[in-house]
């Protein structure tokens, strides 16, 4: 049967003495030794969890992002009373807002956008204290740095959201508040108040990219998963010496579109499109009220959208006005 094949989940686990992995390349102090191994997480991925290791970076990271994380839910607990159950009740609706803009660039009262400022002081500096983790431990054991310049891709936005456009724009206010709704509400507010976010060729472009990258990524773990049986689960040795499983693969794409990425090339082409999402969105961000205020009359004026004529119409009698 046909059906025996098919392997969404991982059907086969590997017993056997914990991986503790190389040593890295520089003194492993904080290093940990513990492991534990669960048998419903291999079903997914790796069924061990450990050793763990965090290093200064990692703790002060995780140090900085409770704090700010505490700041936030405090401040969130405190506009509801202190009352646990309107606090659960309305969690989606709570928020912390950034400063009035009457404040500018300057430190306003602490309950009136102060405690904003903090918060994303501390969540800053945990995000690139855990970027400098990634960047550290990936030399250390000798890899390449790609995963941290990714990363690096996403604080792009984040600080462009946050904190570069804010201070172009000489005001906080124009920072993102830290909340559920009230996220969506500005990301909306957004779009409104600068003529349609739709326009905006580089948010064209991060869409475009958000979507290929999900793409891309399906297409290459449903082509994996396909030739499992095959070995095409062990791909850095199918790069090397490719069997069966890579020339089924391969063979495939040529069928279906006419070309196939490598073993290899498939991953610089996730990269690129997973890196450009947030590239590209933090460019159309930062141009949006710096140098464009509306983009609808952008993309009208290049002619990327259509002047629309008006939908008045003056012959149109007002029943208000008395008029037959």
């Amino acid at each position: 049967m046909m059906i025996e094949y098919q392997n969404i989940f991982t059907r086969v686990q590997v017993e056997g003495k914990p991986d503790l992995g190389v040593v890295a390349g520089d003194s492993p102090v904080w290093r940990g030794k513990k492991t534990s191994e669960i048998t419903l997480l291999g079903r997914i991925g790796d069924a061990q969890i450990g050793p763990f290791y965090l290093g200064f970076t990692g703790v002060a990271s995780i140090a900085a992002g409770l704090t700010a994380f505490l700041i936030i839910g405090f401040n969130m607990w405190a506009s509801v009373n202190w009352n646990p159950q309107e606090f659960i009740k309305q969690l989606f609706w709570l928020s912390l807002d950034p400063p009035s803009p009457k404040y500018g660039l300057s430190f306003p009262p602490m309950n009136d956008g102060g405690w904003f400022l903090v918060a994303g002081f501390f969540f800053t500096a945990s995000v690139f204290l855990w970027w400098t983790r990634v960047y550290t431990r990936a030399r250390a054991h000798g890899m390449g740095t790609h995963v941290a310049w990714a990363f690096a891709s996403a604080i792009w936005l984040f600080l462009v959201l946050g904190f570069i456009r804010p201070v172009l724009m000489g005001s906080w206010a124009e920072a993102v508040p830290y909340g559920i709704f009230s996220h969506l509400d500005w990301t909306a507010a957004f779009s409104i108040r600068y003529g349609n976010l739709f326009y905006n060729p580089f948010h064209m472009l991060s869409i475009a990219f958000l979507y290929g990258s999900a793409l891309l990524f399906a297409m290459h773990g449903a082509t994996i998963l396909a030739v499992t049986r095959y070995g095409g689960d062990r791909e850095i040795e199918q790069i090397v010496d490719r069997g069966t499983a890579s020339e089924r693969a391969a063979l495939f794409w040529r069928w279906t579109m006419g070309f196939n990425a490598s073993m290899e090339s498939i991953h610089r082409w996730a990269w690129w499109f997973a890196v450009l999402t947030t590239l590209t969105g933090g460019i159309g961000i930062l141009l949006t009220g710096t140098v464009v205020d509306n983009w609808y009359l952008w993309a009208v004026k290049h002619g990327v959208a259509p002047s629309y004529p008006p939908v008045w119409d003056p012959i149109t009698v007002d029943p208000m006005a008395g008029g037959n």
